[in-house]
């Protein structure tokens, strides 16, 4: 964003409830894409919902073709083979269904080749599924890339209810990081004059707390508590996409998860670090760190390494290493330098390893 120009990219329409997938025809009508589509999904979720909404598209007339991923963990190979599929079809429209994997090579893959982008998460995982930012591994960095915005995100939540029930704490895990997220980016706006915008550090920070207050009802199998969360996760990815950048929702707590990411041998889901991160990174902004956890806890999010798999070596080495993954991104570990023993310390006080 320059100062003369500022450029927002949010969705034209945002469906959510159960059933909900069964508007995908519609929705492509309003939209004026009745031609072609182009439906991105996995082995998995091809049974999930995948198979669902090509029939519901090709009844409605569209030539519908689909290209199902494997992998788990989003690479440029990925994106570059859907990029070949878009060449070769000329979609006029790509439709991402899956979970963060899938949605983010979907993302990135339609913004390279100017196509529209419909985003149809079958978890809620994370806050990708309306932002315009793909976590894309093979940029020689791990964090997000700028892709663009979804026009439409579909979230059936009788689909989505089926996952597990730690892809859904794992959410929460995302938007409670927001707490920490949001001062870290007006630390940044007061300590180096980095661009900051209240109002979308305002949406960011109300999606956390509507998880904190609505979190009893946050529970396995209830949609009620899915919508809930759907809501926050939507509201983050649109405030990303009217900020421009991620730093509403992505602060240090983000920055440890990457860290975790490059250094331990098996990484948990994104949100589950990053609601740990968000634990410490509380902590040192002087925050209620303990109902931050509390929170977690309610949720079913985990608040110790141990119950994601985590040694404790591994979190203390990310603390020291976290502040070093984005050197243009300014947050309380600039302003709070951990060493090996004060991050070892930060860690036992806030109870993430014991």
């Amino acid at each position: 964003m320059n100062g003369k120009i500022h450029r927002m990219q949010l969705p034209r329409e945002v469906v959510v409830g159960h059933g909900s997938l069964d508007l995908i025809g519609d929705l492509c009508k309003r939209l004026n894409l009745m031609e072609s589509a182009l439906v991105v999904t996995g082995p998995h979720t091809i049974h999930i919902s995948g198979r669902r909404v090509i029939d519901l598209l090709e009844d409605q007339g569209l030539e519908v073709n689909y290209f199902t991923l494997p992998s788990q963990n989003p690479t440029l190979r990925d994106v570059a083979l859907v990029d070949e599929k878009i060449e070769e079809l000329k979609p006029q429209v790509v439709i991402g269904n899956g979970g963060g994997a899938k949605i983010d090579i979907a993302k990135l893959s339609s913004a390279r080749g100017g196509v529209p982008f419909i985003s149809i998460p079958t978890t809620a995982s994370h806050d990708g599924m309306a932002s315009p930012f793909a976590s894309i591994k093979g940029f020689n960095r791990p964090y997000s890339v700028m892709a663009q915005s979804p026009i439409a995100v579909i979230a059936d939540t009788s689909i989505i209810i089926q996952a597990p029930h730690y892809f859904l704490a794992s959410g929460c895990g995302d938007i409670i990081a927001k707490f920490t997220s949001t001062l870290d980016w007006k630390l940044a706006h007061q300590k180096t004059n980095e661009y900051y915008a209240q109002y979308t550090a305002s949406l960011a920070l109300m999606s956390a707390q509507h998880i904190t207050e609505n979190a009893e009802i946050i529970k396995e199998g209830a949609e009620e508590g899915l919508r809930v969360l759907l809501e926050a996760l939507v509201s983050c990815g649109v405030a990303m996409g009217i900020a421009e950048t991620s730093r509403p929702c992505s602060g240090s707590e983000h920055l440890f998860s990457h860290a975790l990411d490059l250094i331990a041998p098996k990484p948990a889901m994104h949100g589950e670090q990053c609601g740990l991160g968000t634990i410490m990174m509380a902590y040192l902004h002087g925050m209620d760190w303990k109902d931050i956890k509390n929170t977690l806890k309610k949720v079913e999010a985990p608040t110790k390494a141990a119950q994601i798999g985590i040694e404790s070596e591994y979190v203390i080495e990310a603390l020291v290493q976290a502040s070093k993954i984005r050197p243009d991104r300014y947050t309380i570990l600039n302003e709070k330098k951990l060493t090996y023993e004060s991050a070892k310390r930060l860690a036992e006080i806030t109870g993430v390893i014991d």
